[in-house]
């Protein structure tokens, strides 16, 4: 019988290795069927989302302006 490595995570959940996997695997899937409209809608979210934790940091660092 395999050892499965188990993990605690939010809430108390325990998974095991094999069950992350399988969702990280799942959730790829997902976003590589989005369009590509969709796609650079998350990527300027993520911008924004730099954007605000890093400010101090980078003089050079901007937010994509798209319109919808």
């Amino acid at each position: 019988m395999k050892n499965h490595q188990k993990f605690i995570v939010r809430d108390g959940k325990v998974v095991t290795r094999e069950y992350l996997f399988k969702k990280k695997e799942e959730f790829h899937k997902k976003q590589a069927k989005l369009s590509f409209e969709e796609k650079i809608k998350i990527l300027v979210k993520l911008q924004e989302i730099a954007q605000s934790v890093r400010k101090s940091k980078t003089k050079n660092q901007f937010v994509w302006n798209i319109t919808n």
